[in-house]
């Protein structure tokens, strides 16, 4: 059966979007997903802070990776965020995703989105839709 950091491995290497906002890939474990990134000058909105939709989106992908980890596609049913305090250029954040709820069909995870002092950021909750589909096969899976 393929790892949790091998089902993670593979979905980054197909994630052009995550990689595009550097992602960077700290622990994995089955339920649980802790990355970080450098807030960018092509991060930042009109207000000079950092675009509240890069915070979803990365988010969104440990909310992904960490859901998925399991090695069942499980779909995102519902999300939601709150904005806490601002990002601003240069910014180190962390995002860890929880794992809160994991039911046969459903599950549901918190992650909380950090800067370098330590200070949240966003609060993020998603509930999932888990498949049968396998995301890695492996010889003994097919």
């Amino acid at each position: 059966m393929a790892s949790a950091i091998e089902v993670v491995n593979q979905m980054m290497e197909k994630d052009a979007f995550s990689q595009w906002l550097g992602l960077q890939i700290d622990e994995v474990k089955e339920g649980y997903c802790k990355l970080h990134f450098t807030v960018r000058p092509d991060m930042m909105n009109g207000f000079d802070v950092l675009h509240g939709g890069v915070i979803f989106s990365a988010s969104d992908s440990a909310f992904a990776f960490a859901s998925n980890n399991y090695n069942r596609l499980s779909l995102v049913l519902s999300c939601t965020i709150d904005f806490i305090e601002s990002g601003n250029i240069g910014d180190l954040l962390t995002i860890t995703a929880t794992e809160e709820s994991l039911r046969n069909k459903t599950s549901v995870y918190i992650i909380r989105v950090t800067n370098q002092h330590g200070k949240m950021i966003a609060l993020f909750k998603g509930t999932g839709y888990r498949t049968a589909k396998l995301l890695v096969e492996s010889d003994g899976e097919k």
